[in-house]
């Protein structure tokens, strides 16, 4: 129960940065994802059962973007479970798999959020500004 919630009040602090202060101190390609930071956090510690968390983080994330409903929130879900399915063979508490596991999350993101697009959007113009964005918000 307490850990339920810390991840609450780690949630919602990462949100708050998120929406409201990270956007007006940084330009805009370089916005660290912090949700994304606590899913590969939950993806390496935590078993499959809070892959609903993963899914409902993504739906939040989609919510204050704009974007389309329900594609962060499939693309957060997939991180968590391939995550979790790796966390069983490597040593969790090393920084530097949470650094390069990071990096690798918001490319995968970055991937299947374009695929999802391709597959079932009709818009053109948005290809475009995923891809000049998706490395330098990775780094």
């Amino acid at each position: 129960m307490i850990k339920l919630v810390w991840y609450a009040i780690l949630v919602f602090a990462a949100i708050v940065l998120h929406v409201s202060v990270i956007p007006a101190h940084i330009a805009d390609p370089f916005k660290p994802n912090l949700l994304i930071l606590f899913v590969v956090f939950m993806g390496l510690r935590e078993g499959p059962a809070w892959g609903v968390l993963a899914f409902v983080l993504g739906l939040l994330q989609d919510s204050f973007s704009g974007l389309y409903l329900g594609l962060n929130a499939f693309s957060y879900l997939v991180i968590f479970l391939l995550f979790s399915l790796a966390a069983g063979r490597l040593y969790t508490d090393r920084r530097s798999l949470m650094i390069i596991g990071t990096f690798s999350a918001t490319m995968v993101s970055g991937l299947i959020s374009l695929l999802l697009l391709l597959l079932f959007s009709s818009s053109h113009g948005i290809y475009s500004s995923l891809l000049e964005g998706w490395f330098p918000r990775a780094s």
